[in-house]
């Protein structure tokens, strides 16, 4: 095992980086800020050489990607961060048992966290903002996508942390290859969780692989549907942002799904999609009403497979319904379980879907683009977890934590 050096560090770092105090995390994130600032040219500089290794058509190229508005946006999450109330050591439950025990549940964390990820940089800053506040360890696996963008990010956490005396090995890089993904997967010795975050296939492969347990940040396949009652000026907007705001983001729009009393309205609707030049797979429904006005190099006739799929392109498939239970079985087929929404006026529409839609994150009258830990006033995150076990929902510092009974006696002992 070429990395066993690396395991071994970072379980003995777990017991340098739960004595930090709070005040330390603050200051440590708050130079990594202003490091990474005066980083930008460099990070930029970096990043351009994975980025001539890819081609701009992959959906991966937009994420990969490195600007200063960017590595500004990576700085404020930083500082986002570091202001958070710091979760470790807080009371879950406390009591006293009528033998005089004294019970506490506390939050503590959940020791190595183990990342596998593509070709996102900003990744490696949010995880280790994310695993420094809540005195986890992180040992990062991202791909040989984001190599050189990776090295130079790891070298300004590091620096960082040496100038503050604090062990280097609470963060580390590990080699982009697949030996070292297959040996991060087994290491139950040493790591405690592992999060994949990337496409689905990055994410099935370590669910089915991993003998580590695994929490999923699983893809977005991400519908909206326009009940009969919706505001149009409203679904228009609404699916405008959510498309075209960032279309490589798992919360980007996949399908639109709309009752058939809309079909005379969907030129409308789609007016800014086709200035945006996404490609339209519409149904025979759509398709019909569509074909006259979209741009015709831009409108194609639906297939099985453009439902059920997570774009993360200027992509999007158009379901027509004749009713809610029709939308609702549409999304119970194709859902991932992570944003679904609903435009609607009708309080009861509403109701129902929020109440039947099985999924991480569900809208009414608003943007699935809003699925995001800084949006919700977590910080940065650390991905969107799609299961239910442990965590749902964008995973920030409470769920990075698990909890420990502290047990205080005046000498008990049990009797039977």
């Amino acid at each position: 095992m070429k990395n066993q050096e690396v395991f071994d560090n970072a379980r003995k770092a777990c017991r340098d980086i739960i004595h930090l105090t709070n005040d330390q995390v603050v200051k440590i994130l708050e130079q990594l800020a202003a490091e990474t600032t005066r980083s930008t040219d460099h990070l930029i500089m970096e990043n351009i050489k994975d980025l001539d290794r890819m081609s701009t058509d992959d959906p991966k190229f937009d994420r990969l990607k490195l600007t200063s508005e960017r590595i500004g946006d990576i700085v404020a999450d930083i500082l986002n961060v570091s202001k958070l109330n710091n979760p470790l050591g807080e009371i879950i439950e406390e009591k006293t048992l009528k033998n005089g025990l004294h019970l506490k549940k506390i939050r503590v964390p959940l020791g190595v966290v183990g990342i596998i990820y593509e070709a996102r940089p900003n990744v490696t800053f949010d995880v280790f903002s994310l695993c420094l506040k809540s005195g986890n360890v992180c040992l990062l696996k991202g791909g040989s996508d984001a190599h050189f963008s990776n090295m130079a990010i790891i070298g300004i956490l590091h620096r960082v942390l040496k100038g503050f005396d604090v062990n280097p090995n609470i963060v580390q890089l590990l080699p982009p290859d697949r030996e070292s993904t297959a040996e991060m997967m087994n290491a139950t010795d040493y790591i405690d969780i592992i999060i994949p975050r990337g496409s689905q296939g990055l994410i099935d492969f370590v669910r089915q692989n991993a003998r580590v347990p695994v929490i999923e940040t699983g893809a977005g396949i991400v519908h909206t549907y326009i009940d009969q009652n919706a505001d149009l000026t409203k679904a228009k907007a609404i699916i405008t942002n959510a498309k075209l705001r960032r279309v490589s983001v798992c919360n980007a729009l996949d399908c639109l799904i709309i009752h058939s009393s809309w079909l005379s309205d969907l030129p409308f609707l789609c007016e800014d999609l086709a200035r945006g030049d996404v490609e339209v797979f519409a149904d025979e429904k759509s398709y019909k009403v569509l074909k006259e006005s979209y741009p015709a190099n831009l409108i194609f006739p639906a297939q099985k497979a453009h439902f059920g799929t997570e774009f993360l392109a200027k992509k999007l498939s158009i379901k027509t319904v004749r009713n809610i239970e029709e939308a609702l079985d549409h999304i119970a087929e194709y859902s991932s379980k992570h944003s679904e929404a609903i435009i609607s006026e009708d309080q009861d529409m509403i109701s129902r879907f929020s109440k039947e839609v099985d999924a991480a994150v569900v809208y009414a009258n608003t943007s699935t683009a809003f699925t995001d830990g800084a949006q919700f006033e977590m910080g940065a995150e650390i991905g969107i977890s799609t299961q239910k076990l442990h965590a749902r929902g964008p995973m920030a510092l409470k769920e990075l934590t698990s909890y420990k009974w502290i047990v205080r006696g005046q000498g008990q002992i049990r009797e039977k």
